[in-house]
């Protein structure tokens, strides 16, 4: 996999999702990847949870508190700084294919979901 060298910043999500709603919430997912690398994020990944009962740390599952029939997403997208996220997200925002995104619809609670900007302290490959 080739990683971009060139990125020094990260918006990071964990969502709890319903097992019965992954297929939309893929769906919904590959449309906002498209809207984000159009915009300019160099990286957009999307990952659901395969080996989440763990012994060490604090579980996601434990984390975000799913529910029986859900399970974890964890997402990041890349850019190459805060002001170039800052830039993409607002052309995102603006782009009429986000006009119908209402955090009701939703696939997922999105009360529920854990998000933040980081700055890359590493970036090996």
């Amino acid at each position: 996999m080739k990683r971009d060298v060139r990125a020094k910043y990260v918006d990071g999500f964990v969502l709890a999702v319903p097992k019965s709603k992954i297929n939309a919430y893929l769906r919904l997912a590959r449309m906002c990847s498209k809207i984000w690398l159009e915009h300019g994020a160099l990286e957009f990944r999307e990952c659901v949870g395969d080996d989440l009962q763990i012994k060490m740390g604090v579980p996601f599952p434990k984390m975000i508190k799913t529910k029986p029939k859900e399970t974890v997403v964890f997402s990041w997208i890349t850019y190459k700084s805060r002001a170039h996220r800052d830039s993409v997200n607002s052309k995102v925002m603006k782009d009429s294919r986000m006009e119908n995104m209402d955090p009701k619809s939703m696939p997922f609670d999105f009360k529920r979901m854990i998000y933040g900007g980081f700055k890359i302290l590493v970036n090996a490959s």
